[in-house]
């Protein structure tokens, strides 16, 4: 085993070092988009890089867990919007399975985000809308609906891209037929603020009737 990977080279690196933001759950809003959002600027005021990223798990059909990271496009009445193409590993897995996770980590506040809940699907217009905001390179690589299927070379990917990002720049209102906004409608939100002495805070937000039941947990 290399040295950097090793138990003892790992736990020389710091974690949660500090100093960190203090977090009073008494003060906190009966929903929780407005948390998220208060959270969200705190990261951008802190110069976390890309704070609207987030980690999206699915399963596939044999219950075996995947995750990557992607951009959050918006959270509007509890819906945390994302996009990919529906031919997409992503996309299968959750026309099979239509429940996923994410999570957002910044690590500069030590804080986490975790929202889970079913998986539902914006219409046409919103998907189209969403795929021509895209710059024209992005559009491209939306084009090729060939995401996750096997590259013979970089070459070819560059060729396919060069040639898909051309047929966006000279038809703008070109969209992908497969290309979709999701939502996860949460049911479940959890805030967790890590603590140097790990005293950490877990507040979590279960969606309940007529509202938001608010939860401690140990951490």
């Amino acid at each position: 085993m290399g040295e950097i990977t090793s138990a003892w080279s790992l736990r020389r690196l710091p974690s949660l070092a500090g100093p960190l933001p203090s977090f009073d759950p008494g003060s906190a809003p009966p929903d929780p988009d407005a948390l998220f959002d208060r959270w969200l600027a705190d990261a951008i005021a802190a110069g976390v890089v890309e704070p609207h990223a987030m980690t999206l798990s699915t399963v596939d059909p044999a219950g075996r867990p995947s995750a990557r990271v992607l951009i959050l496009k918006y959270l509007r009445d509890g819906h945390w919007a994302f996009a990919s193409g529906s031919a997409s590993r992503k996309g299968k897995e959750l026309a099979n399975t239509p429940w996923a996770a994410l999570t957002f980590y910044w690590s500069a506040l030590g804080r986490q985000v975790r929202v889970r809940g079913p998986v539902e699907i914006a219409d046409a217009a919103e998907s189209a809308a969403d795929f021509l905001a895209r710059s024209p390179g992005a559009r491209g690589g939306g084009l090729i609906g060939n995401q996750s299927e096997p590259l013979a070379s970089l070459a070819e990917r560059d060729r396919v891209l060069d040639e898909a990002s051309a047929r966006a720049c000279a038809d703008p209102d070109l969209v992908a037929a497969d290309w979709t906004v999701y939502w996860v409608v949460a049911d479940e939100v959890e805030f967790w603020q890590g603590d140097e002495r790990r005293r950490h805070v877990r507040l979590q937000y279960t969606r309940a009737t007529g509202g938001w039941h608010r939860q401690l947990l140990w951490p």
